[in-house]
């Protein structure tokens, strides 16, 4: 397992996978029971894994109460990132959303369940269209400040609102938006529109979670419908379009070429994308040891430049506008006389 920080906004210092807890638990009716889950926390943590992300919401409250037990005196050797908005357990409006109310009281039953005086980094999980942006910075920076979190970071925001935010925050000298947390996989790239190329200009960390879109990219539903997809029946792609049906048909025929298994393909295409000073890191959800096995067998998978520009082709997404726009203009209106006066990109700062 290699290691690098979360972003250029941070120090925080992270492995590059990290454990998505999701499944510890079984609230939700599906997951793994305590002893399962303590196995797989064991074997990450043995593969030098350091990473845990969770959230209060994930098997209601059960996964941080099982981490918390996991962590015990090692607490220091692992980052543990949590999330708020959605509650622990069903309630009025009062106990959700991302308010400075529910904010304060999420964090600190967070804590309690997690048995730590600290979140290592501390996500918003969702945007819930209510609560301002100035309010939620704000709530974050009290948190840094009485040492109830070290770092925060927004969970499926928009671009523009992460961007507004990080400026914000950074103008009003308050806690900085440290990264970013985004589904994001061989069939699911959206994010190449907007997130990452503002991840990239802001020096965000970007945490990827599904990176085997629910499992369609394993191949397994072209054999069964037993997974995600009857269990939860929720964040799951099928192969409802053609270019679905062309990524798997491609990850499966390199799992032949190289040996390796689908997941592994997929994952290895998600660190082969890794661009230097840019933090993209697999939040990986095993429900099984044998899952975690198969996604850390990935890290020994290295696939060739003529492997990944295949999965990059079947994969892509149209950039929409106004990508592309400036380059027209440029060529057919300045006719190219601009480029002996003005740099193509300016440098980030």
């Amino acid at each position: 397992m290699r290691y690098t920080t979360f972003g250029r906004r941070s120090g925080l210092r992270v492995s590059e996978y990290g454990l998505g807890a999701g499944n510890f638990g079984t609230g939700w009716g599906t997951g793994a029971e305590i002893d399962e889950s303590r196995k797989i926390f064991e074997r990450f943590a043995e593969a030098g894994g350091t990473l845990i992300d969770t959230a209060d919401g994930y098997q209601f409250g059960e996964s941080e109460k099982f981490l918390g037990e996991f962590l015990g005196a090692e607490r220091d050797n692992f980052v543990v990132a949590t999330k708020y908005t959605q509650g622990a357990t069903p309630g009025g409006v009062s106990v959700t959303g991302n308010s400075r109310k529910n904010m304060i009281r999420s964090v600190e039953q967070s804590l309690t369940r997690l048995g730590i005086e600290a979140v290592d980094l501390y996500w918003v999980h969702h945007p819930d269209r209510i609560t301002p942006t100035e309010e939620i910075l704000r709530g974050l920076d009290d948190l840094v400040s009485a040492g109830k979190i070290l770092h925060a970071g927004l969970s499926n925001f928009p671009a523009w609102r992460v961007s507004w935010a990080a400026a914000v925050a950074d103008a009003r000298a308050w806690a900085p938006i440290v990264g970013i947390q985004v589904e994001y996989s061989l069939v699911e790239r959206t994010a190449d529109r907007e997130l990452l190329p503002m991840a990239e200009a802001l020096g965000l960390g970007v945490a990827m979670w599904s990176p085997l879109g629910g499992g369609l990219l394993t191949g397994k539903y072209r054999r069964s419908s037993a997974g995600r997809l009857t269990d939860w029946n929720r964040l799951v792609h099928r192969e409802d379009n053609d270019q679905k049906v062309a990524v798997v048909d491609t990850v499966l025929a390199i799992a032949a070429e190289t040996g390796a298994t689908p997941a592994q393909v997929s994952v290895a295409w998600i660190r082969g994308r890794a661009t230097p000073g840019v933090t993209h890191l697999p939040i990986i959800g095993p429900r099984s040891l044998a899952q975690l096995e198969d996604y850390l067998g990935a890290l020994d998978v290295e696939l060739t430049a003529e492997q990944l520009d295949r999965l990059d082709t079947a994969s892509a997404v149209v950039a929409g506008v106004p990508h592309g726009v400036g380059d027209s203009v440029h060529n057919a209106v300045l006719g190219g006389v601009a480029d002996r006066y003005l740099p193509r990109a300016l440098p980030v700062v």
